[in-house]
């Protein structure tokens, strides 16, 4: 189970809220969503995948034009990292136009 679990949230941001083509979007949601989902984010709740499709797609034309995240980890493989982190770049032409890092505390 928690092998699907953790395929169901990298295909969520990457098949859902990464992706720009309605018609694929709307698949992976028929796919990867129950007909009675909820999504609880902060401008209020929104229940099922007509909803959460509108949200995603509303999501994408006015916030991800040429920025992402992506949050990492540092350490040897199978341990837990020594450090982590969130990388944000902002995309012009195909290329980085730029990099934010930004590093989380070190555990003591």
């Amino acid at each position: 189970m928690n092998d699907r679990i953790h395929e169901l949230l990298h295909r969520n941001i990457q098949e859902i809220f990464g992706e720009g083509d309605a018609v694929r979007r709307r698949a992976a949601i028929d796919e990867l969503y129950t007909k009675d989902c909820v999504l609880d984010v902060p401008p209020g709740t929104f229940v099922g995948r007509e909803a959460l499709d509108k949200f995603a797609g509303d999501l994408r034309a006015t916030h991800l034009h040429n920025a992402g995240r992506l949050a990492w980890g540092s350490g040897p493989r199978g341990e837990t990292p020594k450090y982590t982190g969130l990388d944000v770049i902002i995309v012009r032409d195909g290329k980085i136009a730029a990099l934010y890092v930004f590093l989380d505390a070190i555990p003591s």
